[in-house]
């Protein structure tokens, strides 16, 4: 039975006592226990059932390589589902469920497909739920429907708090083993920029466990030593418990850190997401213990042999009393040892080499172990935990040569190197027969768009597989890094590492041969998936012969481990079936995440009412200690108007409205997009991107653009000013910059990669403000600094300089028919300068107003306004905007999409103004019939309201619409119908209802 030992446990606290639950159980375990240790020492061998057939699961690994001790954890708001026990902290209070089962663990209903296995071979859903087809919709898919997932969704709002970070460093180094720590400090003393993520709770890796020495020191003691070293660099950030999860074009990668995961609920965040950019990624990574492959390989009880040590001298906890060793390599010796050494007894080590091992077997065999070479195991006996063994010859015919009784097994296949980050962003593999494992190919690493690699593997990772190669390997390998970097790396020698009795994985892989294979049942390869041996058997003899649709047709490595654990056994099995090479056969392609990551972490804050970011301007909080009735607009928080005391929101509208028209209102335009685009191409580039000509425009000049898609549609609108000779300014609506600046650079990267363009999103370094109405000019005279005449400063030019002593550009554009300055200013001054403004205006009863008067003084004039009067289906020509369609170019964006057939209609709806014959206001989106009806007695639409408003300053409702023939049909009256079932009728008009000849932005 798995027990507590009385000593030992390297990460345990026995001075603090930990109680927690599993499946309603009040357990004990020690301050440091993983939940893994923890059930282990408290003998619960039984922690899960498989997936398809639901057979008892037990622990398998210590690591996050685990595929059975999947946990539902806590409970209410506080819930996760699909836990690794192996990876999460027992805390006082916690609470754990196994998934997977019903009514209870011990006694699974679902067990029953365990029984029927031969008919759900790999594929037989594919196979099976195709006839009779009705049966489909009420037989098959609720019952697949059901099966399928793993744990369960939590039903709770998640009550805790995630966040993301933003690291730029010269050096990332992913891995806190011996190989990681060395690199660490190597680029530290350096000078470089370092962050040193490990995943588990502990530095060292598994040196510390191995028993290694280095510089004639204990590893634990030069693991200690050299943290220190490193947490007393100022350049070098070091984090444990995150896991390095992705690596991606240009040297960006994602940490995934778990902060409160080991302690009970708090407010501090419980998972965080680093979103990292470094010059050079550094993966130390280690490598993953292999299972072996034989009957019964999946009873509780049969673990990874390096697990089973790590257990032991860990956590202090045995797997079992009696633990029987299988193994095809020298590594797996070292387990029997430390059992050995542990009082703990070993009845045999089954190594499957003819010839067994070199002096790790021997002093085994000194210590008077019993050792049976070319044996391999023909079945484990036992259900819910490990009963005995049965012995049999490794290339006979799977007859049972002895029985042994035992309650454990260690299993050890070989090691992989954990290749998975070099390969993310396209670093190749090789195939190492000497030590038969994948690893990183050297010279195809992953390359930036300079064609320099900017991933490189150090240590285990890397195929140098005992304590001496991983650290010069560590050191050579860091050294190369910091030298391409710059840096000038000290070339000192790795520290020695004393020999160790034999290159642990240097046996060449070999799986039971023969009718071995044919004769045994059930020997699993994947233990979530429940994919045996004989499943890609069954996919090669089908003709799935390539790795990727072995991979499918047969569900291997597709469950949350990622085949971290089935993947070489896998291909080893497919290889033997085709008759081929291992490295013939190929890999499946490592996708990131490395390890599975929470929902909460990719989101981060963006959760409740800031499930997307806010957006705020400089002049956010004037908004808040002043009335402002906020809208969202896209990310931004605007003030739609600014209620006064007692003060309804219509009333308040109504009262910004007359207060532009009649003197001065203050408008915070900050949110309008600002994006600078330069460069020798600048001009071309535009020409593009915009219907009309932009190469053309002088510097100190505006112009009002439209942007279309490339289907002709129009997407944006707004005012681009020229800078220099190569440089622009455009402003795009509130909401669109990132939109219209991540289009532009779609066509530069992907068609137009040639020209000389830069384009930058300026948006949040200015704040500008609208200053509005008659007095516009009278109140920044007041303030002074800049000539603003209409002599020094026209109608749609722009000039830099002071005003009232802040830093200014002064653009004379006017999106509401008055006299109209747009000042732009820097950020950091935009709060001063409207505060100044404010208190200049004062006798000019200044009026700050917000975007539904905004909406109305636009809507007066017949302005459009992309969102509203654009749906995504409405093209120029629509409305009435022709004269911003360029005759002078050979083309742009949309120009031949917007001569096809339907776009050239002459009975496309037009742009037209709407007032209502009673003064009442259109509803908002309303669709106008024709009189009469059709061959099928409905009534043809005829067009629909864009915007509709009451106007203070008319008195009145006025509305802007597309209308059939709309131009044309000037003055006459068109019938609304409202959802009450009443109609309203409005009268086609000009949409300019104020001031058509412009007289009042020009003065």
């Amino acid at each position: 039975m798995s027990t507590r030992l009385a000593s030992g446990g390297r990460h345990l606290d026995r001075n603090t006592s930990v109680s927690f639950e599993f499946n309603g159980r009040k357990l004990k375990g020690f301050k440091g226990d993983t939940l893994a240790s923890a059930l282990l020492s408290n003998d619960q061998m039984l922690v899960g059932r498989s997936f398809k057939y639901h057979r008892p699961r037990g622990i398998v690994a210590a690591g996050p390589e685990e595929p059975n001790a999947l946990m539902n954890l806590g409970e209410n708001g506080h819930f996760e589902p699909n836990a690794r026990a192996t990876t999460t902290e027992i805390f006082s209070g916690l609470t754990a469920q196994s998934q997977n089962h019903w009514p209870s663990l011990d006694y699974d209903v679902g067990v029953v497909n365990n029984y029927a296995s031969r008919f759900m071979p790999a594929g037989f859903y594919y196979k099976t739920f195709i006839h009779p087809r009705p049966a489909w919709k009420h037989v098959f898919e609720p019952f697949i429907r059901k099966a399928a997932g793993l744990g369960k969704a939590p039903k709770e709002r998640d009550a805790d708090t995630y966040e993301h970070f933003y690291a730029f460093v010269d050096v990332l180094i992913v891995g806190g083993g011996v190989a990681g720590l060395l690199a660490a400090e190597r680029a530290g003393k350096a000078g470089a920029k370092v962050l040193l993520l490990e995943q588990s709770a502990h530095w060292g890796g598994r040196a510390p466990v191995d028993g290694a020495e280095i510089e004639g020191r204990p590893a634990d003691a030069w693991v200690t030593n050299t943290v220190h070293a490193l947490e007393n660099m100022g350049n070098v950030t070091m984090r444990k418990r995150c896991m390095g999860a992705g690596v991606y074009d240009h040297g960006y990668a994602l940490g995934y850190e778990r902060l409160t995961d080991h302690v009970a609920p708090s407010t501090a965040p419980r998972h965080r997401l680093w979103r990292i950019r470094a010059k050079h990624i550094i993966t130390a990574t280690g490598a993953i213990e292999r299972p072996l492959s034989f009957a019964g390989n999946d009873v509780p009880g049969v673990m990874l042999a390096g697990s089973v040590r790590d257990y032991v001298v860990n956590y202090g906890t045995s797997v079992g009393d009696r633990t029987v060793v299988v193994t095809n390599n020298d590594d797996a010796y070292r387990t029997a040892l430390i059992l050995k050494d542990a009082g703990l007894d070993v009845p045999c080590i089954v190594d499957a080499r003819p010839h067994g091992g070199g002096a790790l077997m021997e002093k085994a065999k000194a210590e008077g172990i019993r050792v049976e070479t070319g044996k391999a195991i023909a079945k484990v006996k036992g259900g819910k935990r490990v009963e005995g063994v049965a012995l049999c010859a490794q290339a006979g015919e799977g007859a049972v040569l002895e029985e042994i009784a035992c309650d454990a097994v260690a299993m050890s296949g070989g090691w992989s190197p954990v290749v998975h980050l070099w390969s993310h962003c396209g670093g190749k593999l090789i195939w190492d027969d000497a030590h038969a494992h994948f690893r990183p190919d050297p010279a195809k690493a992953p390359t930036g768009a300079d064609g320099k690699g900017f991933v490189s593997v150090v240590g285990i990772a890397n195929g140098a597989m005992n304590t001496a190669e991983c650290l010069t390997d560590a050191v050579k390998g860091t050294n190369t890094v910091l030298t391409d970097l710059g840096f000038s790396p000290k070339r000192t020698a790795a520290p020695k590492a004393a020999e160790e009795p034999e290159t642990p994985m240097a046996a060449v892989w070999k799986m039971p041969q023969g009718a071995s294979y044919k004769l045994r049942s059930k020997m699993f390869l994947d233990y979530q998936n429940d994919v045996k041996v004989s499943d890609v058997q069954l996919a090669a003899q089908e003709g799935f012969e390539s790795v990727e649709h072995t991979k499918r047709y047969t569900t291997l490595g597709m469950a949350t481990d990622q085949g971290k654990l089935s993947n070489i056994n896998g291909l080893a099995i497919l290889a033997d079936s085709l008759n081929a090479e291992i490295p013939k056969v190929g890999t499946t392609t490592f996708r990131p995440p490395y390890h599975p990551i929470s929902m909460g972490a990719i989101a981060g804050e963006a959760s409740r009412e800031i499930f997307q970011p806010i957006d705020k301007t400089p002049l956010h909080q004037w908004g808040e200690d002043n009335g402002a009735h906020w809208e969202p607009v896209g990310h931004w928080r605007r003030a739609y108007c600014y209620r006064k005391p007692e003060e309804s929101v219509e009333q308040a509208v109504n009262r910004e409205v007359k207060a532009v028209r009649d003197s001065l209102g203050l408008l915070d335009a900050s949110t309008l997009g600002k994006i600078i685009v330069k460069g020798p191409d600048a001009g071309k580039f535009l020409d593009m991107m915009y219907t009309n000509m932009m190469s053309n425009l002088k510097p100190g000049k505006c112009r009002y653009g439209l942007m279309c898609s490339e289907n002709g549609f129009l997407s944006d609108d707004g005012v681009v000013a020229r800078i220099d000779d190569d440089t622009w300014l455009c402003h795009t609506t509130t909401g669109g910059a990132s939109r219209i600046h991540a289009h532009m650079e779609e066509w530069l990267q992907t068609e137009w990669w040639d020209w000389k363009v830069y384009t930058a999103n300026l948006t949040e370094q200015y704040a500008q403000i609208a200053v509005v109405g008659p007095n516009a000019r009278k109140v920044l005279e007041k303030l002074g600094g800049m000539d603003v005449s209409k002599e020094a400063l026209g109608f749609m030019e722009w000039k830099e300089g002071k005003i009232g002593g802040f830093d200014a550009r002064a653009f004379r554009i006017s999106f509401s028919g008055e006299l109209s300055y747009e000042i732009a200013v820097p950020a950091s001054q935009g709060r001063a300068f409207w505060d100044a403004l404010m208190e200049a205006g004062q006798e000019f009863n200044v009026t700050p107003y917000g975007t539904e008067c905004l909406h109305i003084l636009r809507a007066e004039k017949g302005f459009i306004m992309i969102g509203d009067e654009t749906d995504g289906t409405v093209i120029p020509q629509d409305l009435g905007l022709h004269w911003a369609l360029s005759k002078k170019k050979d083309d742009y964006l949309g120009k031949r999409a917007q001569q096809r057939d339907h776009m050239t209609d002459p009975n496309r709806w037009k742009l037209v103004g709407l007032e209502t014959v009673d003064g009442s206001v259109l509803p908002d989106g309303a669709y106008a019939v024709a009189a009469g009806t059709n061959e099928n007695g409905q009534r043809n639409t005829e067009g629909r309201v864009t915007s509709t408003y009451y106007s203070a300053n008319l008195d009145k409702g006025i509305a802007l619409g597309l209308v059939l023939n709309g131009p044309d049909r000037m003055g006459e009256v068109i019938t609304f119908p409202k959802v009450d079932g009443t109609e309203v009728q409005a009268k086609i008009c000009d949409p300019v209802f104020y001031d058509k000849d412009g007289e009042k932005q020009n003065v």
